[in-house]
């Protein structure tokens, strides 16, 4: 009798597609968008920690187009206000826009354009989307709520100036972070909602060419 052979860079390891028991790829199938979060927040040193799984994400030329800001206390302000400013509100006299007070820690995703040869722009701003994925999986497996937040203001001057954005970076958005109730997490684990159907996503050259 022979035993199971042991996975190695050459022979993956291969998991049953429904039962998922590899701790990453539940992460990922369980990954869900968090509207409203709690009070509590990761560290600057725990987001630091987070960032070894984000890194390696993939990047062609490894040109790095990509960084982060966080966001919280008064800065929230200052965005309220460039946000404001962006879309020509204005407000009573110590009323604020309210949507940077949706989470204690906003986390702006920021994507470079680094003038490269062989990795167009497109490519890098696919690098860093990769990347704000990449930490939105780290910090729901670390056990917070996320939701990545854009708008059609996003990259408006006002905003653009309260980052200090350079002209070659494109703000990506901000990850609304906090903690989660433990009701959210149980109604996870009880949700009997299937995944979506992968043959929407995943086709053959031949496939395709049939359809044609």
């Amino acid at each position: 009798m022979t035993t199971p052979e042991e996975p190695t860079a050459a022979t993956p390891r291969r998991l049953d597609p429904v039962e998922f028991t590899d701790p990453v790829l539940t992460a990922m199938k369980n990954r869900r968008s968090v509207s409203k979060v709690g009070p509590e927040t990761p560290t600057d040193a725990q987001l630091r920690d987070l960032l070894a799984a984000v890194t390696p994400v993939a990047d062609h030329k490894a040109l790095r187009p990509w960084r982060l800001m966080t966001l919280r206390g008064d800065d929230r302000v200052g965005l309220a206000e460039a946000l404001d400013e962006a879309d020509g509100t204005v407000r009573p006299a110590g009323e604020i826009n309210p949507k940077p007070f949706r989470a204690e820690l906003l986390i702006a995703v920021i994507a470079d354009h680094i003038e490269h040869p062989k990795v167009p722009q497109w490519e890098q701003h696919a690098t860093a989307a990769g990347a704000a994925h990449l930490l939105e999986l780290a910090l729901w497996q670390a056990g917070w709520g996320v939701m990545w937040r854009t708008g059609p203001n996003a990259n408006a001057e006002p905003i653009r100036r309260f980052h200090g954005l350079k002209d070659s970076e494109l703000m990506m958005g901000w990850l609304y972070v906090g903690d989660v109730e433990p009701e959210f997490h149980e109604r996870l684990t009880t949700s009997s909602r299937p995944p979506l159907d992968p043959d929407v996503f995943l086709d053959t050259k031949q496939g395709w060419s049939s359809r044609l």
